[in-house]
């Protein structure tokens, strides 16, 4: 009751800055948050607050994983690629509106730790895999949406021929060091048009992997 009480608080909370829609609701009223947050920040939560991580990564806003989600338009959606996994939370999210997730993660104790998140929670249709995230995951493409969860200074081409016809990217776009900016893609007859939602803070996408 308690753990259900908290989810729904994050939920009234989150609606305050940013109205959702009843199925990104929905999965924010299924996942603990507190299963992907190191124990001694454990209390906080369930607050809109980023936390650190080990190896100097980030678990982010609740808000800012929210409107992640929901700008990807994933009701009805089959596959989503994540670059970047870092706790898993995000990943736990998608799981709970689309059928499988695929998410990549340079950093090997993140995703160690995320792996056992979710065979914990039981979370079946999230596959997570040990590589550079740029390089996307070519076995199971194309993916009908795509979503870094770092700020890149431009999307690697191989990342948008794995993105499916008709399908969307949302990325943080690095304008300069201290401004990124969620930026929508869409794939259309094969071309790339892109549209800018709003500025964000991310950490940034980093080349080649770390164990």
């Amino acid at each position: 009751m308690i753990k259900a009480r908290n989810r729904q608080h994050l939920v009234e909370q989150i609606d305050t800055h940013f109205k959702l829609d009843a199925h990104v609701r929905e999965a924010f009223l299924q996942v603990d948050r507190e299963a992907f947050v190191p124990s001694e920040f454990r209390h906080l939560s369930y607050n809109l607050d980023a936390l650190p991580l080990a190896a100097s990564q980030w678990i982010s806003s609740p808000l800012t994983v929210a409107k992640m989600t929901q700008h990807l338009e994933l009701k009805g959606m089959d596959s989503v690629l994540e670059i970047g996994c870092g706790s898993g939370y995000q990943a736990a999210i998608l799981s709970k509106i689309c059928r499988r997730v695929f998410t990549i993660e340079r950093i090997d104790e993140l995703l160690k730790e995320a792996k056992a998140r979710f065979s914990q929670l039981e979370m079946h249709n999230i596959f997570a895999r040990f590589d550079d995230g740029q390089r996307g995951w070519k076995q199971y493409a194309p993916f009908e949406r795509i979503l870094f969860s770092a700020t890149a200074k431009e999307i690697p081409e191989v990342l948008f021929e794995q993105l499916a016809e008709g399908g969307i990217l949302i990325a943080p776009v690095e304008q300069s060091p201290d401004y990124h900016i969620i930026t929508r893609f869409y794939k259309k007859n094969g071309r790339i048009t892109s549209e800018t939602i709003e500025p964000c803070l991310f950490v940034p996408v980093l080349d080649g992997t770390r164990k």
